[in-house]
């Protein structure tokens, strides 16, 4: 499985959340809503979550395991700091 795009967005008015960012693997499955936030040890990617009954959050999409996490956040930061709103195409693993 490999990212084929990302899109990010940024956001300007607050501290903490730099951006969101879709991201599209093999050109057939799109995720959205995936969050770029500034943490006390740099950038992370949030994944896309809901409010649930009980007021707290689960996510609704998430990789199964940190090889996949880490293709996410390192594609997705490496988008954002790029240059962001940028559509990169052809995104894969590693680059």
């Amino acid at each position: 499985m490999r990212i084929t795009e990302v899109k990010v967005f940024p956001v300007s008015d607050n501290e903490k959340l730099k951006g969101y960012a879709t991201i599209i693997f093999d050109d057939c499955f799109v995720v959205r809503d995936l969050k770029i936030i500034q943490g006390s040890a740099g950038l992370f990617v949030a994944m896309p979550s809901k409010k649930t009954k009980d007021g707290t959050y689960r996510d609704t999409a998430h990789p199964l395991n940190n090889e996949t996490r880490r293709m996410i956040e390192e594609t997705v930061i490496g988008a954002y700091e790029r240059g962001t709103g940028a559509v990169l195409d052809g995104v894969a693993a590693g680059r």
